[in-house]
Formats: structure tokens, C-alpha cells, sequence
């Protein structure tokens, strides 16, 4: 056995690394994801717990409930319900047009180009906001802006005269819907894709009519992948400042713009409150993911 060792030995060239080197060895694999962690850690995960501390803290640094007891104040608790319908109504109206959407350009037998195109398209415009979203809107449904005196020229439609302002709740809700509609795309086409077109076949085969089919198989494999969505598009929208801050400035009285308020001029009169709010949100949005993970684990089993 030894003289066989050796020969192997011999005829390859190489001998086994001591165990000392093989212990020495630096870990490189990981210096491709280590300005990851290192961002995730500076910019996410220590300015959270950094909040979270506060929250819980008074002035002279003792632990306390006072912060969080606080955010029932009538003023902060209008500002969590109107972030909560802002987000709930443009996370809805997003899921539903870029499911239909979705469905048209995976399954609707349109060209492919009509497909990347669309994808294309998706992807810059789910992130696109801030600023330039904000006069975007300013300048197509303001009182003055290109769709509302188009509407009132050609079809006698004002619709200022009819109740909509682009500063109220429906107009941020409308400005939100840009960027929620193509995340929807993004989202669930895979999910889409994944539906097998052995599954249309076999219903087809056993006398099941396209209504049935749909309600029967597509739904309810697609319907964990649309809540969770649903979801992450509620906590895109709940976080959101820089357009609303845009475009309404402190007239909708919203969480994000409240906060900004509290941090850039202290309008609380009391710095750990701002940090309670910011939990708050922290708490709604993790949530939010918590239930986007878990249903997004379930949809997966049947796409696999």
C-alpha cells in the first residue's frame, strides 16, 4: 500500500498541504460580499438599534414607556392612519393594475418585445420618485398642468371644480401608483412565469373550461405570491418621504413627513419621541416583510 501511495504520489506531482496551511488559509471567499455587511451594518442595522435604544430612553438616558405611551397623541396617531390608507390604497390599486398587466404580456400572446419592452420599462420606473416624481405630477395634474387644462379645453372636464387637489390624500395616493404599478411587474411576472403549461393542458383534457381553470389552479397558486406583494408594496409606500415631502409639502400629514419634521426642527419638543415614531414605522414596515418572507416561502413551493 505504500509503495502504491508513493507512485500515486509521483505520477501526479502533488502532495496534501500540511494541516496547519490548510488551517491558515484566509477566508477569501467572503471578500466579494464584504462591502455588503460592512454598508448593511453602518447604514441598516446600527442606526436601527441605534432608534430602537433611544425609544426607550428619556433625557438623562433611563429606560422608560413614556416615548411609545406618547404616540397616542391624536396629532401622531392621524399621521399613522393617513400613512396606513395612503399605503393601503396605492398598494392595491398597483397589485391589481400590474397584475392585469403581468398576465397580459406573459400569457396574453402579445410580441416579445412587448414583453421586454415592458419589462424595461418596470424596472427604471419602480425607481423613480423623490423630487422629480413629484413635479412630474405637479406639471401634468397641477391646476395648470398639461392633463387638466387638456380636460378642461377639449371635454369642458375641470377636475379641480370636482373636488381633486394633487396635495390630498387621493393625489399623493395617485403619485404613489406611478411606482408601485411597475414594482408589481417586476414582482410577480416570475410568479406568473412559473405556472406550468402542463396544468392548462391536463384541466383542458379532464372538460375544465378557462373560467374554471383560473379559478381552480391559477389563482390559487399565484395567491400567496399577490399578497405578499401586496405587502411589500404597502411597505414601499408606508416609508416613503422625499415625493410626498415634494409634493405636498407639510399639507398631508403623513408618518415620513412628520418625523422629518421632528429631526429637522425638533416640532416635539422631545428628541426620544422622534426616535419612538421612527420605531413605529420600523415596527410596521418589519412586519410587513415578516409577512412578505412567509408568503413568498409559500408561493415558491409550487413554482419549484
Amino acid at each position: 500500500m505504500t509503495d502504491i501511495s508513493m507512485s500515486d504520489h509521483a505520477v501526479t506531482g502533488k502532495t496534501a498541504p500540511p494541516a496547519e496551511a490548510r488551517s491558515m488559509r484566509l477566508p477569501t471567499q467572503w471578500l466579494g460580499v464584504a462591502p455588503f455587511f460592512i454598508f448593511a451594518i453602518m447604514f441598516l442595522i446600527l442606526p436601527t438599534l441605534y432608534l430602537m435604544l433611544g425609544a426607550f430612553q428619556n433625557d438623562a438616558g433611563e429606560f422608560t414607556f413614556e416615548n411609545i405611551a406618547a404616540l397616542a397623541q391624536p396629532s401622531i396617531v392621524a399621521a399613522y392612519w393617513i400613512s396606513i390608507k395612503v399605503s393601503l390604497a396605492s398598494s392595491l390599486i398597483g397589485a391589481f393594475a400590474g397584475l392585469a398587466i403581468a398576465i397580459a404580456i406573459v400569457r396574453g400572446g402579445l410580441p416579445e418585445w412587448i414583453r421586454s419592452a415592458t419589462l424595461t420599462f418596470s424596472g427604471v420606473a419602480s425607481n423613480f420618485a423623490g423630487v422629480p416624481l413629484a413635479f412630474a405630477f405637479i406639471a401634468t395634474l397641477g391646476r395648470l398642468g398639461l392633463a387638466t387644462v387638456v380636460l378642461n379645453t377639449l371635454f369642458g372636464l375641470n377636475i379641480y371644480a370636482h373636488g381633486f387637489n394633487i396635495l390630498s390624500f387621493w393625489g399623493l395616493t395617485l403619485t404613489y401608483v406611478y411606482f408601485q404599478i411597475p414594482l408589481m411587474v417586476v414582482i410577480i411576472v416570475p410568479a406568473i412565469d412559473g405556472l406550468k403549461k402542463e396544468w392548462g393542458e391536463a384541466a383542458a383534457t379532464l372538460g375544465a373550461t378557462m373560467a374554471q381553470y383560473w379559478r381552480m389552479v391559477v389563482i390559487p397558486v399565484i395567491w400567496p405570491s399577490f399578497l405578499g406583494t401586496v405587502i411589500l408594496l404597502f411597505a414601499n409606500a408606508f416609508g416613503a418621504i422625499a415625493t410626498a415631502y415634494a409634493l405636498t409639502g407639510s399639507s398631508l400629514n403623513i408618518v415620513p413627513i412628520l418625523l422629518y419634521a421632528q429631526i429637522r426642527g425638533d416640532v416635539l419638543h422631545n428628541a426620544h419621541l422622534g426616535y419612538a415614531i421612527a420605531f413605529g414605522m420600523i415596527f410596521i414596515t418589519g412586519l410587513a416583510n415578516v409577512f412578505y418572507i412567509w408568503f413568498r416561502t409559500r408561493s415558491e413551493r409550487w413554482l419549484k
